[in-house]
């Protein structure tokens, strides 16, 4: 069993993983309105990960035995203009879910709880890559975006991005 502290911060997260995949979903959305299905495609496939994240989260509280408690989602808040802005308000979300996954290993070293902090390592690390890749795409989009026929071949390039469900 997990300690109350515990419990409570991972429940947390799996709140953030999954508001992550609500406000991703609303992101592929918002491109698809726009005509950029490659982009609504990334974003979609990302909200994916996003839940698979929040039901590992999940699967291991209970395997645990400690109570889950989702809490309510609120409606994903972003500005919606242009590409480059999209993924710039992407990578400082993703950002926080890093700080947010920072803290969870932190309070599980403070609460000698070895078993939660050897689990979130690979949290840490799938952060690493998410920062990544957001980066990457913002830097395409900062050389080339304004053009749109680049936009057109980063926008064939997100559209060949595929889901494959993570295990838990």
């Amino acid at each position: 069993m997990i300690s109350d502290k515990i419990r409570d911060i991972l429940n947390e997260q799996i709140n953030k993983e999954f508001y992550s995949a609500y406000l991703y979903l609303s992101m592929s959305a918002y491109f698809s309105e726009i005509g950029l299905y490659g982009f609504s495609n990334w974003a979609k496939v990302q909200s994916k990960e996003e839940i698979d994240h929040g039901m590992i989260l999940f699967e291991y509280v209970l395997g645990r035995n400690s109570q889950i408690h989702l809490g309510q989602l609120s409606a994903p808040n972003f500005d919606m203009n242009t590409p480059l802005e999209v993924f710039e308000q992407i990578y400082k979300h993703e950002r926080s879910i890093t700080s947010a996954i920072d803290c969870v290993a932190n309070m599980s070293e403070g609460e000698c709880d070895l078993s939660t902090r050897n689990f979130i390592d690979w949290y840490l690390k799938e952060q690493i890559q998410e920062e990544a890749t957001v980066s990457r795409i913002i830097a395409k989009l900062k050389a080339f975006g304004a053009e749109k026929s680049a936009l057109y071949l980063i926008d064939r390039e997100l559209a060949s991005r595929e889901y494959s469900p993570l295990e838990y």
